[in-house]
């Protein structure tokens, strides 16, 4: 393990250097890890974790015609490795419940009696354990209950695998039965390709991460966004020059001096007038959204954002709503522009 000092908090987090695949590989060589869902995570961690040389199935329900042809083209084979989800969780030794949060509610009483003593319950996402009493998932006691929450989308999880690096990751142990829960998360947690894996509890990792998403990582990030197009063009600025201001600086250029080497780095690389002014209003903004956010992670907290999820993911009709609401956002003229400006970028194939 790896000893961090930031500026006086200090933390321990897991690398590949000192927990390399071939020990992860040691540690699961008899297990069977059962992959319950082949959504974007589920088909991220298992081609992940398959191309490591671990013992990996899928259990995926047919009538998701998208998610089970998906699953064919990578090459899971049906009564081999590819099986209906209550058939793998009878199979797996290690269950890993990467449906959706609706999803994990309505089919647990169909996965709890798959639940051998010793077998371990796995998460991507604290959301169902913590919110037990609304999803109604409460573990057996006999088994571990373990997580490994990437820090990114599976594309992404997937993707840097292919490219060599990895997406870092949380982990945390529920419920560890066997005395081997730890092991066992931290050899999955590496074997899909964490770049790091940094401790948590199933409490702060969904509340981080319901947060983080309604806030700067995709809801706040969204409405910012709008907002100041929307100014722009109410003040008479031209599609293409909202937009580039908005957005295509800050996703083609900003945004990747900050991945680089920090927001000093990014502030360090622009003009004076840009920083001075940025600096300045940096702090507007801050003391301006931190209100909000206080109020957010409260909702979260209590319970009422996560009851909110699962009322409209069961709501009659929910898939073309989502649907409705996505297109309006993608047929704004501001996602219009973007589609434009991406088109004329000098390397697009558009």
């Amino acid at each position: 393990m790896v000893k961090l000092d930031f500026g006086g908090v200090k933390e321990t987090v897991t690398t590949r250097k000192e927990f390399p695949v071939e020990k992860a590989k040691d540690i699961l060589k008899k297990e069977i890890i059962a992959v319950l869902g082949y959504g974007i995570q589920g088909r991220a961690q298992s081609l992940n974790m398959r191309d490591n040389g671990l013992c990996v199935i899928i259990g995926q329900d047919k009538r998701f015609t998208k998610n089970w042809e998906q699953a064919l083209e990578d090459g899971w084979v049906p009564g081999k490795t590819l099986f209906s989800v209550e058939e793998a969780a009878k199979k797996g030794t290690i269950k890993l419940y990467l449906l959706t949060d609706a999803a994990q509610k309505a089919l647990w009483p169909v996965i709890k009696p798959t639940f051998k003593e010793g077998d371990a319950l796995y998460f991507s996402h604290g959301f169902s354990i913590v919110y037990g009493d609304l999803t109604g998932v409460v573990p057996p006691e006999n088994i571990d209950v373990i997580l490994v929450a990437p820090k990114g989308s599976g594309t992404s999880v997937r993707r840097n695998f292919v490219a060599g690096s990895g997406i870092n990751s949380s982990f945390a142990v529920h419920q560890d039965f066997t005395g081997r829960a730890e092991d066992r998360v931290k050899a999955i947690g590496i074997a899909i390709g964490s770049g790091y894996l940094f401790p948590t509890t199933f409490e702060k990792e969904v509340y981080s991460d319901l947060t983080g998403e309604r806030g700067v990582l995709m809801g706040a990030l969204a409405g910012i966004m709008e907002a100041q197009y929307n100014c722009l063009r109410e003040k008479g600025h031209s599609p293409s020059e909202a937009f580039n201001e908005t957005v295509e600086e800050l996703t083609q250029s900003l945004i990747r001096l900050v991945d680089q080497n920090g927001m000093d780095w990014m502030y360090n690389n622009c003009s004076e007038t840009a920083r001075i002014g940025a600096l300045r209003w940096k702090e507007r903004f801050r003391d301006c959204v931190k209100p909000l956010f206080d109020s957010l992670y409260e909702l979260v907290a209590s319970g009422e954002e996560v009851k909110i999820v699962l009322e409209k993911s069961t709501e009659p009709g929910y898939a073309k709503k989502l649907a409705d609401e996505l297109a309006a956002m993608g047929n704004s003229e501001m996602w219009k522009a973007g589609k434009t400006v991406r088109s004329l970028r000098p390397d697009s194939k558009c």
